[in-house]
């Protein structure tokens, strides 16, 4: 029985701004395996003219935080960010450093499940089984031979040029020969 991992995918998002500049991701589940790949990071339409610095939190403790910037917004220069490919393993905060936002995180938070192998068995059995009673048998049709479906022998043309040993046979056109113009 071995295990393999079955990937769950959800949409997951915040907004920094004054009055909320810290959001954070954390799951308690611990029978699962989890991962935030980060997306996408946007000013509202309502963000003032100014830059916008958004930190990176991770870790838990105080011993153990470390705060990077992974991005610097502006509404007239840089008011979107692609992040894809920054996939970060929870617990992550999200701080609005210096900025009044709003300021959009979007990502997608992956939780890889584990199940056995005899659970995938019985999904397949399920699922071969609902493919048997889909299918309906069609009557056999009775082959005739009354010649219907045998093809004729082309027959030999009679105005058939004989080759003598000075003259060469003319070529036809053959497939995939092209014409001569």
């Amino acid at each position: 029985m071995s295990k393999t991992e079955k990937p769950l995918s959800t949409l997951w998002g915040c907004e920094l701004h004054e009055s909320n500049k810290e959001e954070s991701f954390k799951t308690d589940d611990t029978n699962h395996q989890h991962q935030l790949a980060l997306r996408t990071m946007c000013l509202g339409h309502t963000a003032k003219d100014e830059f916008n610095i958004v930190e990176l939190v991770t870790g838990q403790g105080n011993s153990n935080v470390k705060a990077v910037p992974i991005a610097t917004l502006h509404a007239k220069y840089m008011p979107t960010v692609n992040l894809s490919g920054l996939d970060l393993h929870p617990p992550v905060t999200f701080r609005l450093k210096h900025g009044s936002g709003p300021v959009y995180v979007g990502a997608e938070h992956v939780a890889l499940e584990e199940y056995s192998d005899d659970e995938e068995l019985d999904e397949e059995m399920d699922e071969e089984v609902e493919e048997e009673e889909d299918i309906v048998e069609s009557p056999v049709k009775k082959v005739t031979k009354n010649g219907a479906g045998k093809r004729k022998k082309p027959e030999k043309a009679e105005d058939e040029e004989v080759s003598d040993g000075e003259n060469p046979p003319k070529k036809g056109k053959g497939r995939g020969r092209k014409a001569k113009v």
